[in-house]
């Protein structure tokens, strides 16, 4: 004896999740948490270089180098591609964005 299965019309129109509908809604909303939480890195960051003057300043400067070259990845990988947007919103300075070798 064959399994039964629902018409593919019913499951369309009843609306009957999948599970890869239910998994690539997960995956989505993890992406949506981790580029959040790269998004909030990159904002202490900034915070602390433009609070820190003077000595040490090389390394914090290299520390929001790396949170924002890390968010831009991130973006990257989830087909997020415009840059500019993103350096006017967290008003990354050039000084940032020279170690990256953003244009």
């Amino acid at each position: 004896m064959s399994s039964l299965r629902m018409p593919q019309s019913f499951v369309q129109r009843l609306g009957v999740e999948t599970g890869e509908a239910v998994l690539r809604y997960e995956l989505l909303e993890e992406q949506a948490h981790a580029l959040g939480r790269m998004g909030g890195k990159v904002e202490a960051a900034l915070a602390q270089l433009r609070e820190h003057e003077g000595e040490g300043r090389a390394e914090v400067l290299k520390a929001a180098a790396d949170a924002v070259w890390c968010f831009f990845v991130q973006r990257e990988v989830m087909g997020l591609r415009d840059r500019a947007a993103i350096i006017a919103q967290y008003q990354i300075p050039r000084e940032v964005l020279v170690r990256l070798g953003v244009r």
